[in-house]
This record gives structure tokens, C-alpha cells and sequence, in this order.
């Protein structure tokens, strides 16, 4: 049981140390409470209890990844909750497809915004372009640095200053209600390794 729980504890790093004491201490508590036999101790019971528990690495990464999921619902900053979800996306695919709606969602905003700031210092080339190109048409945003398109036409033009700043806000916003969202109810789903 100690060797158990010296490996998770080595693996819960990062974490607060309080918290950590506080695993170990409710660990060990049910693993002695499961293990025990007519007030007895036994090994049989001890190795079934950590059986259950499953591997301290296993255990330690979901611990892990609760308590940076914690600290990204606290703190609500982007780059937190990117990281948090990182780890999460690690050990499940909700995790991954969370992580993957939560980076479009901020780069879209981020693009965003980017046009709307460079639109001053290349007001022919950046913007929202429509460029006819046979059957169809193609919708691009040009964040300047180069000519404009050759064929085409400039969408919104100085419009996308307020837009994209209004838009890149609101989808950053957006979208960190949304991985919080998903972060409250895995949190919610979650049951204690302790059953």
C-alpha cells in the first residue's frame, strides 16, 4: 500500500501540497477500510483494494487533471483553460474534441481581431474578399501584409474594424463559456476513484 501510494504521490506534482496530503490521507483511508477483515489487515485485501483503485499513474492524471480543470473554471483565463484541457484531451476523446472546438474558437477570434487592427495600416489589402473562381465563390479574409486579390471584391470594408473587434470578443467570450461548460459537467460526471 505505501509503495502505491509513494508512486502517486511522486505523480501528483503540481498540484498543491495540502491537496496532496489530503489524497494520500483519504487513500489511505480506503484502502485500509476495504482491505480490512474482522478488524484485521489483510494483503489479499490490500491488493484487491489497489486492483480497484487502478494504476497510481492512472490515478494521479485523473487527479491531475481535475485540479487543473479546477483551476482553469476558477481563473477563466484562455491560456489556463487551453492547458487544462490539453491534459484532459490526453485521457479522453470528449477531452480531445473539447480542446479542438476550444483552439478554433479562440483562433477564429484572435483572426479577428487581427483584421480589424490591421485594416488601418493596409486598407487595400486586409479585409473580408469574395473571389469569383468558376462555378463558385470563395470567401477569404486577407489580414493585408501583400497585395489585394487581383479579381474580387472587399466585402465589408471599413466595417470590419468595429465587426472584428465586436465578433473576435464575443467568440473569445463565447468560447470560453463553452470549455467551462464542458469542464463543469465532466467535473459533475466524475466519480470519485474511491466509489
Amino acid at each position: 500500500m505505501e509503495a502505491y501510494l509513494v508512486k502517486l504521490r511522486a505523480r501528483l506534482r503540481g498540484m498543491h501540497v495540502e491537496d496532496v496530503q489530503e489524497i494520500i490521507a483519504e487513500l489511505r483511508s480506503h484502502i485500509t477500510e476495504k482491505a480490512t477483515e474482522n478488524g484485521v489487515l489483510t494483503l489479499p485485501g490490500v491488493e484487491a483494494a489497489l486492483v480497484a483503485l487502478g494504476s497510481p499513474e492512472r490515478l494521479a492524471s485523473e487527479y491531475t487533471t481535475d485540479d487543473l480543470l479546477a483551476r482553469a473554471k476558477v481563473s477563466r483565463s484562455p491560456l489556463r483553460i487551453l492547458g487544462s484541457l490539453f491534459h484532459w484531451a490526453s485521457l479522453s476523446i470528449a477531452g480531445f474534441f473539447v480542446l479542438v472546438g476550444t483552439i478554433l474558437g479562440y483562433s477564429l477570434g484572435v483572426v479577428s481581431v487581427l483584421a480589424a487592427f490591421a485594416k488601418p495600416f493596409h486598407p487595400h489589402a486586409a479585409g473580408l474578399w469574395l473571389i469569383p473562381g468558376g462555378d463558385d465563390v470563395e470567401i477569404s479574409l486577407h489580414l493585408g501584409g501583400g497585395t489585394a486579390p487581383a479579381v474580387g471584391r472587399e466585402v465589408l470594408g471599413w466595417w470590419i474594424v468595429p465587426l472584428g473587434l465586436v465578433v473576435g470578443c464575443a467568440l473569445a467570450l463565447l468560447t470560453t463559456r463553452f470549455a467551462l461548460w464542458f469542464v463543469r459537467r465532466y467535473r459533475a460526471s466524475r466519480t470519485s476513484p474511491l466509489g
